[in-house]
């Protein structure tokens, strides 16, 4: 027997909405500027009804091959490569970063000392579930850029110092968990993404779009 509609969860709902969105555009039945209007009352939606009229007169759904790009492109990158080491990134009035595709290891280690850190796991590879970042600043700066899909649990203890934890979460099920622990003392650490889920999702819908523009070509 089918769900009402009403009864369903709305994140779950609002995610098939989202998914025919960006199925149709990709395919070129509605506009970029379709798109991205109804993208962002799709995103503000707190209605079951109100996000499925959205999609009412988009007959195109999501195939098994738009899934499988979906999860190449919001999952986390995992491998079976052996880096367990501690990293140590260490910046001492100057600059440290790590960035990139690079191989998180379980234990991070970083220390600021009037410097600035910048360490970025948008496109790094994960081998672990949990990871700990073990964080030491002083009248630094350090800056933490995670993905939607990874979890962040801030257990920072602030002195005179700033922490902001931006980051969200697109599916908390499937990412790593990194903690996040340590002192800040007049200093700064901030935890944010690089790109809104926004962003994320135009730039997974024009990728879609122009391969599938290539393949009509060919």
């Amino acid at each position: 027997m089918t769900v009402k509609i009403e009864d369903r969860p709305i994140e779950q709902v609002r995610e098939q909405v989202i998914d025919q969105l960006i199925y149709n555009y990709s395919h070129g039945v509605i506009s970029a500027e379709a798109f991205e209007r109804r993208l962002d009352q799709a995103m503000a939606a707190t209605d079951n009804l109100v996000l499925m009229e959205l999609v009412s007169d988009l007959d195109l759904k999501a195939d098994t091959s738009y899934q499988n790009e979906k999860r190449a492109q919001f999952s986390p990158y995992y491998s079976n490569q052996s880096q367990d080491e501690a990293l140590h990134l260490r910046s001492i009035l100057g600059s440290n970063e790590r960035s990139g595709q690079w191989v998180v290891p379980k234990e991070i280690h970083i220390t600021n000392l009037l410097g600035s850190i910048e360490l970025d796991f948008t496109d790094a590879i994960f081998q672990h579930q949990h990871i700990t970042l073990h964080v030491n600043c002083l009248l630094g700066s350090d800056e933490i850029y995670v993905p939607e899909h990874v979890n962040v649990v801030s257990k920072i203890f602030s002195v005179v110092g700033s922490v902001e934890n931006k980051s969200v979460s697109l599916n908390k099920l499937h990412g790593p968990t990194i903690t996040i622990e340590g002192k800040v003392i007049l200093g700064s650490v901030e935890i944010k993404v690089k790109r809104t889920i926004k962003e994320k999702f135009v730039s997974f819908a024009n990728s879609l779009k122009t391969s599938w523009k290539d393949m009509n070509k060919s």
